[in-house]
């Protein structure tokens, strides 16, 4: 038997319904200066590897000549580093420079090795969060504090099978490019690829712009971690990750709480093995506020398809999801306050508050029912469902509708078996569904929505 609720129609004497309301994303101004270009031939601005020594040939190390051809971009003021076909080994860190642009021929490959980057620098802070989001130089490519930089072209950045996944020995790196500080940053058409703990780790960067990026890390962990990030526009984005695909968050690793926003995501195809699609958190110290996230395709993650979570005292506010289409999540949507509060200083719990789920549609979730979960004094507020379609497969026998135990973690297994097969909704207040329908495939005896310590939730 196949079942299905319909939120117009489960109750003739539905609460009271509030018309949809839509708050337009900041303007994002982005510094597009970079010069974009992709020939193979030398010409003024152009700084060739090869000019300087790369062979391409795949055994020679190459590392060094990378190097010379960003120090003589920068020593010209700026300029673009071209990388032609070729299959480059990359043995040892590159640091970039200000004002230079790395550009990737078609046919060129950056390849990692087992050792020779540079060591974790020491730092101060390395208890606020994990190893690899503490450390910053153990990468085949990084750079602090630096304006105007890029990485174009249709070439390939791999770690080859050698960046590791958690704490790296001394000369082993976990990550391709990882950056702090930088103010204009452009990412775009280069595929990254095995990339240990992250593909891209960015922290404290704004004026962020990236088209048709590819990153492939489904045998490692993450995809794209943007941390502290502001101003920030990305489009035609696919990940495949194993652990988060896409994640915004917010950490403690510079030493202070920073704020995260004005981020447009229009187009994305992502999947995550393990965990999350399109994730907040869980590090998440400083405010989050101001994020669009349009045409967002997710084909599989074994935790959340929208995940959400305030940790460490984030306020998360004005966050917009609009045509989102969701295949084989193991959870559609998640919303938890925490109360982590892993930051320096002496943080407070945080919130999340006016969240917007347009046009939503996914199938195939079913391990954890999609759930909003506040805290006492913290709910979370101003919710609004809008043409959300969730089919689940059903089949569980009625329960009681007490509070499922939660273990504390950020994780939607924290949270035990929800009582409603729909939405379980937990400390929340201004919650409104519109249009939008709950359905399962097997007969399962739980309501479709359940709130337990909330009001003003409307259907």
């Amino acid at each position: 038997m196949r079942n299905k609720w319909i939120g117009p129609t489960r109750r003739r004497t539905a609460g009271r319904v509030l018309a949809a309301f839509s708050v337009l994303p900041l303007a994002i101004t982005a510094w597009t200066g970079i010069p974009l270009l992709t020939g193979t031939a030398q010409a003024a601005g152009t700084f060739s590897v090869r000019t300087y020594g790369a062979t391409g040939n795949g055994s020679t190390n190459d590392a060094a000549a990378f190097s010379k051809a960003i120090a003589a971009a920068s020593k010209a003021g700026g300029g673009t580093v071209l990388v032609p076909a070729g299959r480059y080994v990359i043995g040892n860190s590159i640091h970039m420079m200000s004002n230079v642009t790395m550009d990737l021929a078609t046919g060129s490959t950056m390849l990692g090795t087992s050792s020779g980057y540079d060591p974790p620098e020491p730092t101060s802070f390395g208890n606020y969060q994990d190893f690899g989001h503490s450390h910053f130089h153990d990468a085949m490519i990084w750079g602090e504090n630096l304006t105007h930089i890029g990485f174009i072209g249709s070439g390939t950045i791999t770690g080859n099978g050698h960046f590791i996944t958690g704490t790296p020995a001394s000369g082993q790196a976990d990550k391709l490019i990882s950056l702090v500080g930088i103010n204009g940053l452009t990412v775009s058409g280069i595929t990254l690829e095995n990339g240990g703990h992250f593909a891209m780790l960015i922290d404290d960067c704004t004026n962020v712009v990236s088209n048709d990026l590819n990153i492939q890390t489904a045998s490692d962990r993450d995809g794209w971690n943007n941390v502290n990030v502001t101003n920030e526009t990305i489009t035609n984005i696919t990940i495949a990750s194993n652990d988060d695909a896409l994640s915004f968050k917010g950490d403690y690793a510079l030493g202070k709480v920073l704020p995260s926003g004005n981020v447009t995501v229009n187009g994305a195809h992502l999947s995550a093995k393990c965990c999350n699609a399109l994730m907040f958190g869980s590090e998440t110290c400083g405010n989050f506020s101001n994020y669009d996230f349009q045409n967002i395709t997710i084909t599989g993650a074994g935790k959340d398809g929208l995940g959400m979570v305030s940790e460490d005292g984030a306020n998360i506010s004005n966050v917009t999801y609009n045509g989102v289409i969701m295949s084989g999540v193991a959870g559609a949507i998640y919303e938890k306050v925490g109360t982590r509060l892993r930051c320096g200083g002496s943080p407070a719990v945080g919130s999340i508050s006016d969240i917007r789920y347009e046009n939503i549609t996914g199938t195939g979730s079913g391990t954890f029912s999609p759930t909003l979960w506040g805290q006492s004094g913290h709910q979370i507020s101003d919710v609004t469902f809008s043409n959300v379609h969730l089919a689940m497969p059903g089949g569980h026998a009625p329960m009681s509708t007490g509070v499922p135990t939660d273990n504390g973690d950020y994780n939607p297994n924290s949270i035990g078996t929800r009582p409603a097969f729909g939405f379980y909704l937990h400390n929340v207040t201004g919650i409104h569904f519109m249009n939008s329908s709950f359905e399962f495939s097997k007969n399962d005896g739980r309501p479709a929505i359940l709130a337990n310590t909330g009001g003003n939730v409307s259907v």
